[in-house]
């Protein structure tokens, strides 16, 4: 078990290190001292994690890495590709799908799987499809989405660990896109990457959002509940899913939303419905009763200016994704950013050329940097000012 007491982590996976760097930082916040922080809760789970979706910070966990089989929760991972494709006109919400006899016989014609009571060779809304799959979890509904994308839901398993791989969720790998128990041992994920990807839902798609807090949902005259039971204890819980196999034991994966704070939380392998359910309240109580996050910058917001050798324009620089810090309640003031420039920032400069990093602190101690980048490319200035500035350059 551990929790994290005073530490911002930023929306990015990996941080290069840059050349030799000037620095401009802002003024440091008055020093605050937060209230106590305990330990969190105590879950009888295989694995849990609590997160802030913004910040990605890691609250509480307790074998976050392990991995495990993740059940229904692997319709978490469909559900972002099939947002993708939305996004990207891959697919329209009324498209018609036509039901395969391999998603009819997932759903529980043949096996006892999770149903959306889809008819062999119908035609079903890609709408339709996704509520079946994320209310109901039904199996039918998630291969039918899958095959609509992919062309088999082999091929739709490969599309998964790509997106995985852009999300950063090194410790998982999809086999399958509805979660049904697989004796291939390559469908497995983590805590901590159910967490991301969750985070990720919420932040990238808010428009297909609302689909994880819908509380019922029915079709060919058969309505089923939300099994996320915690939608109907807590207002402020709006996701996401669940999950349930002999293997995993009882899952599930929650978020919630209070004062623009979202922290989500992972629970892998209880052993009801009751223990994952007060396991995930309890471990968001204890997230929004303990921290608090602040928005520092938004993507594509200037935090300062750069000069560019061989141009006369200074350049604002900014970020390319959001920056946020969570800490202890009373020290959200205490952030304060530095911004770290290279020395020899030399045009013409691309808008995706790093030229130094923000670094974000707490009082005195550094807790994370991130790359920052022009706001737009910067061409080369004219030939008696790249001749000058060479010459001074021998100098830097």
């Amino acid at each position: 078990m551990r929790v994290v007491a005073a530490l911002v982590t930023l929306t990015t996976l990996s941080i290069a290190l840059a050349p030799p760097l000037s620095q401009a930082t802002n003024a440091p916040a008055a020093p605050a001292v937060a209230a106590p922080i305990p330990p969190p809760p105590s879950i009888a789970a295989k694995s849990y994690v609590l997160v802030d979706a913004y910040s990605r910070q890691v609250l509480a966990g307790q074998n976050e890495d392990a991995r495990v089989d993740p059940a229904s929760l692997t319709k978490l991972m469909t559900s972002y590709v099939v947002f993708s494709a939305l996004r990207d006109g891959k697919l329209t919400l009324d498209q018609p799908v036509i039901i395969s006899e391999h998603a009819w016989r997932a759903g529980g014609a043949v096996t006892d799987g999770s149903t959306s009571f889809l008819e062999l060779n119908s035609q079903v809304k890609v709408d339709d499809l996704i509520q079946g799959m994320i209310v109901q979890s039904g199996n039918d509904a998630t291969i039918a989405l899958a095959e609509a994308l992919g062309g088999s839901e082999a091929t739709f398993a490969a599309l998964m660990n790509q997106y995985a791989d852009r999300l950063g969720l090194k410790g998982s790998h999809w086999n399958n896109a509805s979660g049904v128990p697989d004796p291939d041992p390559l469908h497995y994920t983590t805590a901590h990457d159910i967490a991301v990807l969750s985070a990720a839902i919420a932040t990238d798609f808010p428009q297909y959002y609302h689909y994880f807090s819908q509380k019922s949902f029915t079709f060919n005259g058969h309505k089923q509940d939300n099994r996320n039971r915690l939608l109907l204890r807590d207002p402020s819980v709006d996701g996401l899913k669940t999950g349930h196999t002999q293997e995993a034991g009882y899952c599930l994966a929650a978020s919630a939303l209070r004062n623009g704070t979202r922290f989500v939380s992972v629970v892998m392998g209880t052993d009801s419905f009751a223990a994952r359910e007060d396991a995930s309240a309890s471990l968001l109580g204890y997230g929004f009763n303990f921290f608090e996050t602040r928005k520092l910058y938004a993507a594509n917001q200037s935090v300062g200016q750069a000069h560019v050798w061989k141009t006369s324009d200074l350049a604002d620089v900014v970020l390319h994704q959001d920056v946020a810090a969570t800490v202890p309640r009373g020290l959200t003031q205490s952030a304060s950013t530095s911004l770290m420039l290279d020395k020899r920032v030399i045009a013409p400069v691309s808008a995706n050329q790093a030229i130094g990093k923000l670094r974000v602190m707490l009082g005195d101690k550094q807790l994370a940097e991130l790359p920052v980048y022009p706001a737009h490319d910067v061409p080369a200035g004219g030939f008696w000012r790249r001749l000058i500035d060479a010459i001074r350059l021998w100098f830097v």
